[in-house]
């Protein structure tokens, strides 16, 4: 039996763990022992305490075994990514780094070393749409609507965060990468809003955040572009916030005491954007891709809608990233995609035959992906 080990036991990794373990022999790290007990009812799993900062402890764990999963902060993302691949294991990524993975291309090729990176919801399910369509079409348009948002509105952010506020504060505050008419342009994060209407939702408001990642370098698009949901409202929120400084890094002198302001805001901001226990939460995403396909322009649209999992008490988030990284996990083992050296998903989408392979892998799992189609116009 395959052996997997998976680096980080949070929220997503936790879920990751839970399942591959009914088909591989799966061992998980984590330097949190309240991770790690998330996961004691799961016995055949061997739980690790370990701090993945050490570099020199990733390669000593890496050693016996097929493939890892890195489900670890994205501060220590590419340094973890690195000490594997020169472990010469293969990899799927969902810590999504800043660092560019493609630096890491020539040591994977090197080590012989399949390493799939940004295999999440989105980024990763949607590149892995993207991927598919663009082989068998010429795109040239791609957007992407994605966010995870409470069941319960709660002025005045009507916000939760299944993450650290420090990461979603930093989606405010970096300038989003689009590509207009062929040109990579800069806009500021939060900008160009839009509300659009969903099917069991109702309105939310979208905004550039700087999503695109790989898609930037791989793939020759005339339109791209990537924006956030929020239930509308709060961009005016945040805009205040971000605009008189709250989010800023530079420290500040006050009563003898120098502190960045994104550290009190974080503090300030984590009891209202915490999560309780068992919330109820979902994942929304939609995806448009329009282009020449033989002597029609057509379009191509995609809608995801999940909930929490009140059976196993697994977010939406959790359950939509977690599992598109599964699905790339079988892949690999599976011998359904061995292409050597960093991968990001639009990969994944351009081999045949892997793209049914996560749909259906998705579907299982009862996360689906609503298609619809239709010709704009014939030549």
């Amino acid at each position: 039996m395959n052996r997997i080990l998976v680096l980080g036991a949070g929220m997503v990794g936790g879920a990751i763990v839970k399942d591959l373990v009914a088909d591989y022999d799966v061992s998980v790290i984590d330097i949190n022992n309240k991770n790690l007990d998330n996961l004691k009812n799961y016995k055949s799993v061997k739980k690790i305490k370990a701090d993945l900062s050490n570099s020199r402890k990733i390669k000593k764990f890496c050693k016996d075994y097929n493939l890892i999963v890195s489900a670890v902060p994205g501060f220590i993302g590419f340094k973890v990514i690195s000490e594997v691949i020169k472990c010469g294991k293969d990899v799927v990524d969902i810590s999504f780094f800043s660092e560019d993975p493609f630096k890491l291309d020539k040591l994977a090729e090197e080590r012989n070393v399949t390493a799939i990176v940004d295999c999440g919801v989105a980024p990763g399910m949607s590149n892995i749409i993207l991927g598919h369509h663009n082989s068998k079409m010429k795109v040239d348009s791609f957007k992407c609507y994605v966010g995870g948002l409470p069941f319960e509105r709660t002025l005045p952010f009507q916000y939760k965060a299944p993450f650290s506020p420090v990461d979603v504060i930093e989606e405010y505050i970096r300038p989003a990468r689009i590509i207009e008419n062929k040109k990579l342009l800069i806009r500021p994060a939060l900008s160009e809003s839009e509300l659009i209407n969903f099917e069991n939702v109702g309105t939310l408001e979208a905004f550039n955040t700087d999503g695109l990642r790989t898609l930037l370098n791989t793939m020759k698009i005339p339109y791209m572009v990537e924006k956030t949901l929020r239930y509308p409202g709060h961009i005016e929120y945040i805009t205040v916030l971000r605009d008189t400084g709250f989010f800023s890094h530079k420290k500040m002198n006050i009563s003898g005491h120098k502190i960045a302001p994104i550290e009190l805001t974080t503090k300030l901001l984590l009891p209202h954007w915490k999560r309780e226990i068992n919330e109820k939460e979902f994942t929304v995403m939609r995806i448009i891709i329009r282009g020449k396909e033989k002597s029609a322009y057509k379009e191509y649209r995609y809608d995801l809608y999940d909930e929490f999992d009140e059976k196993a008490k697994t977010t939406s988030m959790a359950r939509t990233t977690g599992y598109t990284c599964t699905a790339a996990v079988r892949l690999i083992l599976k011998k359904k995609f061995s292409r050597k050296g960093i991968s990001p998903p639009e990969f994944i989408g351009a081999q045949p035959g892997c793209f049914t392979g996560v749909i259906k892998d998705l579907k299982n799992r009862n996360i689906i992906l609503r298609k619809s189609e239709r010709i704009i116009h014939t030549k």
